[in-house]
């Protein structure tokens, strides 16, 4: 009998700047998994909302969920999911899409992550000064199953490494 693995479903997620798109797009690529960069699928009012400083509500975000939850459904063989994920509500919700799926918290300090978003205006449309906002509404997922924590100051090859190690446990915490 051959052994099939499962599919991984993850989320790499934590507050702006914290470096969800950089894990993501890492994992993806050592896993041999599609990346679903959550942040292309927000709405135009949505991304104007946020270039403009303004803090998105619960209701902005439903939609923008409900299609994150569809698309990790559309890949049957597993897929990494870069998305702030932010309130347990919101985890549970893509839970709720993708049974087993896992979250990977980049868990970064205010300076270091308004550092991150200033050096990067100009080519992102999340305004700096939302960075607060993202912190005061996170719920850290710190004792939530199926979710690791990494320190995401450490370097890139460092938490890709530790976020494949985990995946390949079938451990959920």
């Amino acid at each position: 009998m051959s052994f099939q693995a499962s599919p991984a479903f993850v989320v790499v997620m934590g507050v702006a700047g914290c470096g969800k798109s950089s894990l993501g797009s890492a994992l993806a690529q050592a896993e041999g998994l599609p990346l679903i960069e959550g942040d292309d699928h927000h709405s135009p009012a949505s991304r104007e909302k946020m270039r403009q400083g303004i803090a998105l509500t619960d209701t902005d975000r439903e939609g923008w969920l409900a299609t994150l939850g569809q698309l990790l459904q559309d890949q049957p063989q597993g897929a990494v999911l870069t998305c702030s994920a932010l309130k347990r509500v919101y985890r549970d919700r893509l839970r709720n899409a993708c049974p087993g799926l896992r979250f990977v918290f980049l868990e970064i300090d205010r300076a270091s992550a308004g550092q991150r978003v200033a050096a990067r205006a100009g080519t992102h449309f999340f305004s700096s000064a939302l960075v607060d906002s993202q912190f005061a509404t996170l719920e850290s997922p710190v004792g939530e199953t199926g979710v690791l924590r990494l320190d995401a100051l450490l370097d890139l090859p460092t938490l890709q490494q530790q976020a494949s190690a985990w995946l390949a446990t079938k451990e959920t915490a």
